[in-house]
């Protein structure tokens, strides 16, 4: 398309030839002829400079007339959208592959796609639209809404149920037993049956090699809108409010409750039976021992203040020094001690 083809699309303003004509996209050092890119940082103002892209999507405010330009109050955002326009992500059309196995009690919606060697058990409801990758096990009774899309190598544990447009990437494991266990006399552990399930509502998307826990009584919730990046760990009762963040190898123990909008940095960590608010924030590796009202922002393990954890990692450099000048004045007053007892 062209630049102004582009830019009305977009519903954003354009400077410069808009005949240009794009079809593609890539970041500013890589672009080349025919392809479009953005500015969202005036620090990166240096390779917009030598960018060898065909048109760039700028601040409103941006001066730069080199290219034809498309200006946004959000380019970055502007970008990922002009991004949907071009590229085409794979999906296989719809039908049952042969060697797939669909129980005769399962119900398969309108257009939906069986790959080679899924596994459709009984019961089971596949809503319209969906995907199933090769290779995907559906155990009885999971009910899938419409336009999911379920990758290879997943595992739908029996009873679970996923909403309409859910995304489940590679490997990610949803409804395995929690991990709860008693001891007996001898101190032997005995299992608690994992008797609940789990479900995920709209718009959720899972990573890959993710675990979602069944409950051990009632659900494991993942509400609307929720992201789960690769290598996360939800475990059994966990309850994960609406269009919250949860970066790769973070882990909630059992039964805690996360509100809407929280964001869980890499390795983050939350200990069982704990209730986070609203629109709460942990960094990387912090490590929550206990409740977080809302809007709190916190690092550290156990966790602090933002503010008093940035501030605490900023001086861990200064302690080797610090130790010098301790050792150096308790050498000064052992002197002086020595000094004052032989007066």
């Amino acid at each position: 398309m062209t630049v102004k083809e582009l830019a009305r699309l977009l519903n954003c303003p354009f400077e410069g030839e808009g005949s240009t004509e794009i079809h593609g996209f890539n970041s500013l050092e890589r672009a080349q002829k025919g392809e479009f890119s953005f500015l969202s940082h005036r620090q990166y103002r240096p390779y917009l400079e030598k960018t060898k892209a065909s048109a760039v999507i700028i601040p409103a405010d941006e001066k730069f007339d080199r290219i034809p330009v498309i200006r946004s109050e959000n380019p970055y955002l502007a970008f990922i959208k002009g991004v949907e326009f071009f590229y085409q992500q794979y999906l296989p059309r719809p039908g049952i592959h042969p060697t797939a196995f669909v129980s005769l009690s399962a119900k398969i919606g309108k257009d939906v796609s069986i790959g080679a060697y899924s596994y459709i058990g009984e019961e089971a409801e596949i809503g319209a639209q969906s995907i199933i990758f090769p290779l995907v096990a559906v155990y009885p009774k999971v009910k899938i809404g419409e336009r999911t899309v379920i990758h290879s190598g997943v595992s739908l544990r029996e009873g679970v149920r996923l909403g309409n447009e859910v995304i489940v990437h590679n490997g990610a494991v949803i409804g395995s037993d929690g991990f709860g266990y008693l001891q007996d006399k001898a101190g032997s552990p005995v299992k608690i049956p994992q008797t609940g399930t789990v479900i995920i509502e709209d718009k959720v998307e899972i990573g890959a090699n993710t675990a979602i826990d069944r409950a051990a009584l009632g659900e494991t919730i993942i509400k609307k809108g929720t992201k789960i990046d690769n290598l996360v760990q939800v475990a059994h009762n966990v309850e994960i409010g609406e269009n919250s963040f949860l970066a790769g190898q973070a882990g909630i123990a059992g039964s805690s409750k996360l509100g809407k909008k929280v964001v869980m940095g890499g390795q983050a960590g939350v200990a069982d039976h704990l209730n986070i608010g609203d629109n709460v924030q942990m960094a990387a590796q912090a490590g929550i021992m206990k409740d977080l009202p809302a809007g709190t922002i916190v690092g550290g393990s156990p966790q602090l203040d933002i503010r008093k954890y940035m501030k605490i990692v900023a001086s861990l450099p200064q302690i080797p020094e610090l130790l010098k000048t301790v050792k150096s004045l308790k050498t000064k007053i052992e002197e002086l001690e020595r000094m004052i007892k032989s007066k």
